[in-house]
């Protein structure tokens, strides 16, 4: 009898038991929402990170923040929205490294117009490439700017280039030979059918295969010619086995790719970037105008409104550059002793001398430093020689102009303020005035002196053995000069050159 009720126990209500349980399980997974199923699919978050106009340096420290945001989400997307025509080599390398902190299966590229030259280093960088219906790609090789226009640089330029889209390729998973046909101009990349399989071979590889190698090939065709950079439109780049496909925006491209429940975070520029970046971009004109007041200060004397307005400029472009990282303590040290030579030049030392000349010369080598992240270029980096050059083109100019622009500010514009304006209320009253101070009583118009100080326009002479305030009208002239007095107005006694 015990025998039987235990056979009853183990094959029939034990099993009963077994399936009461997992229905009950069953429901309990229904309700809760079982790990697996799509009722517990959470919200994705999606960062949106946009890359347009140049590729300058404030871009990389745009990029650096943007990457920190998203990093604090492990298990967010990040997509890059690129439209840009490039910029600066080593900004676009800057924001590369930037860009490969995030795990490849997180990050996608989206072309919504271009990514040309540096714009296609960055779109590589990301895992994924998804590109809008007229957007292109491509055409990365290396230029400079010279009297002659614009110069292709050199294989020395390519090869480091050619080795970083190697290097994304193969990390991300798109053709080699013609990421690196995006830099190189000189090689011409086959398209070749082997085995049921496509793969990309450069000429100079077709050409050395042997004769049993190149029958196993049932199909080739040239998809880059000698002397073309690949550059590709939206379903070439799907062809080609960049672009995963077409989308008409980043919704439609989350939508495509099965991620419907999510959370945009839009990552824009802040209005502190955005006024940087437009310093760099002004930086050249902002040192003119600094570099020419300085130059008007010390022709003038004590100091002023030039000098003010020279020290300001100067120090937005070092701010612009501090914020983005470029200038440092170093380039600070060079610029405050240029300063503090010149004002040796203009408060203690008369004339213009080796402190001026060596203020100058340490505040342009201050401005040149501060448009770039080094000091002595690197010689395994090759852009960067390329880079000082520039920016010690960029600065001479600027000083050029600053030269000439203080030379026609004193000729043409300084003159203006030395004599009233015609009218007649100051012609009238200047006609009736008469000489009230002691000093100008003594003065005639016709007396004739000596210079004792350099006469900017105003200064120090010596008429009939006694020491006098004087003013030209708007003529330099240098210390011992012979004058003549032209006119004695009010309290101002007016000087000119004696002529000999």
């Amino acid at each position: 009898m015990k025998t039987r009720l235990l056979d009853l126990l183990i094959h029939v209500l034990l099993p009963s038991g077994l399936m009461l349980a997992g229905l009950i399980g069953l429901s309990h997974s229904i309700v809760l929402g079982a790990p697996d199923s799509p009722a517990a699919d959470l919200k994705k978050t999606v960062y949106v990170i946009s890359f347009s106009g140049e590729v300058d340096p404030g871009m990389a420290e745009f990029a650096a923040r943007a990457q920190k945001a998203a990093a604090k989400d492990t298990d967010a997307l990040v997509v890059i929205n690129i439209d840009t025509f490039g910029g600066r080599v080593d900004s676009a390398l800057e924001i590369v490294d930037t860009l490969l902190k995030i795990p490849e299966n997180r990050s996608i590229s989206f072309v919504e117009k271009k990514a040309i030259s540096a714009g296609a280093l960055i779109a590589l960088a990301c895992g994924k490439l998804v590109m809008c219906p007229a957007a292109t790609i491509g055409d990365c090789a290396p230029i400079s700017y010279s009297h002659e226009g614009v110069e292709m640089l050199g294989e020395k330029f390519q090869s480091p280039l050619r080795a970083k889209f190697r290097a994304l390729a193969r990390r991300n998973g798109y053709p080699e030979k013609l990421a690196e046909a995006m830099v190189s101009p000189d090689r011409e990349i086959l398209s070749v059918e082997k085995d049921g399989h496509r793969q990309f071979m450069d000429a100079r590889e077709y050409n050395g295969l042997t004769d049993a190698q190149k029958r196993k090939i049932t199909g080739k065709k040239t998809v880059v010619e000698k002397g073309a950079l690949l550059t590709m439109d939206a379903a070439e780049a799907v062809a080609l086995g960049f672009s995963e496909f077409t989308a008409a925006s980043i919704a439609d491209m989350l939508h495509r790719m099965k991620i419907e429940n999510y959370t945009l975070i839009p990552v824009d520029e802040s209005w502190s970037e955005s006024l940087v970046r437009l310093i760099g971009r002004i930086a050249p004109i902002l040192m003119m105008i600094g570099l020419a007041g300085l130059y008007l200060e010390m022709k003038a004397p004590g100091f002023g409104l030039p000098g003010i307005v020279g020290v300001s400029c100067l120090a937005i472009v070092f701010l612009g550059q501090y914020m983005v990282g470029l200038a440092d303590y170093t380039e600070l040290l060079i610029l405050v002793s240029g300063l503090v030579l010149m004002g040796f030049e203009v408060f203690v030392l008369p004339g213009f001398g080796i402190a001026g000349f060596a203020g100058i010369i340490c505040i342009m080598a201050g401005m040149a430093l501060t448009l770039q992240n080094f000091v002595i270029p690197d010689p395994m980096i090759p852009w960067e020689g390329d880079l000082l050059a520039h920016n010690l083109t960029v600065v001479i100019i600027a000083y050029i102009g600053a030269f000439l622009a203080a030379l026609l500010f004193l000729r043409y514009v300084l003159p203006r303020f030395s004599i009233g304006r015609q009218g007649p209320f100051l012609t009238t009253d200047l006609r009736q005035a008469h000489a009230d101070s002691r000093d100008t009583a003594k003065v005639n118009a016709g007396d004739q002196g000596v210079a004792l100080s350099y006469l900017r326009p105003s200064g120090k002479a010596i008429i009939h053995d006694d020491l006098f305030d004087v003013v030209t009208e708007g003529e330099f002239m240098e210390k011992d000069t012979p004058i003549v007095v032209s006119a004695v107005k009010g309290n101002r006694i007016i000087v000119s050159r004696a002529t000999i």
